[in-house]
């Protein structure tokens, strides 16, 4: 049997399974139109103000920050773990070093250049806005 056939199998089994389920709960529930169900919130409370809330830019930059210096960690360990072999089975200390140093350099200016531009600072003192604007 081809391969491509059992693929193209389960991609059917794959789309058909939710939507079948989606269309069988569709026809099988109770559709009792009612002020409440259309409400923002279904908690019982009565919804003040509007549903657009501005998040603060900071939450994102802290998150991507965990997830740069996150996947260095991922990249850092298993260098470490093979160093040692490297330099047993004659690779030289350039040619093993190298590379990650240039990786963590490359890191380091990142977070130099995002702690010059505030990214990594969570709180802006009237100080900072002043100096900001000045710039």
């Amino acid at each position: 049997m081809n391969p491509w056939v059992a693929i193209g199998a389960l991609a059917l089994v794959g789309l058909l399974i939710p939507f079948g389920m989606m269309a069988v709960s569709s026809l099988l529930r109770p559709t009792v139109p009612e002020k409440g169900k259309t409400a923002v919130y279904e908690s019982g409370e009565v919804p003040t103000g509007t549903t657009r809330i501005r998040f603060n830019i900071q939450y994102y930059m802290v998150a991507l920050l965990f997830v740069v210096f996150d996947i260095e960690t991922v990249l850092i360990f298993p260098w470490t773990v093979i160093y040692q072999s490297a330099l047993d089975s004659g690779v030289g200390l350039w040619k093993a070093l190298v590379p990650m140093l240039v990786f963590v350099g490359v890191l380091v200016v990142g977070l130099v250049w995002a702690w010059r531009n505030g990214a990594v600072r969570w709180v802006r003192t009237p100080r900072d806005r002043q100096r900001r604007v000045e710039q």
